[in-house]
């Protein structure tokens, strides 16, 4: 076997769409991230709001993950963040991995989920907020830190 037959391909990295996706989220992408769940959600970041939607012309937060998920994952998830949440395997938030989805209730669902989201890194998630649009939250913040629900993992 000659040398060229054993060497490996490291995967191409667009380090100018890697930035600009850093840069809009406010998180650090290092190597061994996943550089298209970062590249991909970056780009529905502004995205309005609108009950149902589930394209960059107005999305839901079951919408949001089901989308990216397919483009990043090549999973299609159900439609709804309580049939995503049936569907998933739980994960405690301490072992949420880059990509899980994140469950919420509300005041008004009770125990039911009311909002999902995607998890990044560092305590982050990326959702579709019904006043502000796809953004990024810290699980931190107190309303999620009430309302939370479980970690979902599909892959």
């Amino acid at each position: 076997m000659g040398i060229s037959s054993c060497r490996t391909t490291t995967p191409k990295v667009n380090y100018k769409a890697l930035a600009k996706a850093s840069i809009k989220l406010g998180i650090d992408i290092d190597f061994e991230d996943n550089h298209a769940l970062y590249t991909e959600v970056s780009g529905w970041l502004g995205t309005r709001y609108r009950s149902g939607g589930s394209s960059k012309n107005g999305t839901d937060c079951s919408g949001l993950a089901s989308q990216v998920y397919h483009k990043v994952y090549r999973i299609r998830l159900p439609r709804t963040s309580e049939a995503q949440y049936n569907n998933s395997n739980k994960v405690a938030k301490r072992n949420l991995r880059e990509g899980d989805l994140v469950f919420f209730t509300s005041n008004r669902s009770g125990k039911k989920v009311a909002h999902s989201g995607i998890y990044l890194k560092n305590g982050k998630f990326v959702h579709a907020s019904s006043s502000r649009g796809v953004i990024v939250s810290s699980l931190s913040e107190d309303y999620y830190r009430k309302h939370w629900k479980s970690g979902g993992r599909y892959k």
